[in-house]
């Protein structure tokens, strides 16, 4: 019964710590800034008149 009882507490243990690290990693994400979104190379628009 207690190999049982440790198999259960282990993988216990294991869901809890990879449920912590997910919400770890999700809280360091949206914790960065955001990057600006300016293009590295930008086209003259050519005049469309006729």
């Amino acid at each position: 019964m207690s190999r049982l009882l440790a198999a259960c507490l282990t993988v216990a243990f294991g869901a809890v710590l990879a449920a912590g690290t997910a919400f770890g990693v999700v809280a360091l994400l949206e914790a960065t800034p955001d990057q600006p979104n300016t293009p590295l190379i930008t086209y003259e628009q050519a005049d469309q008149g006729s």
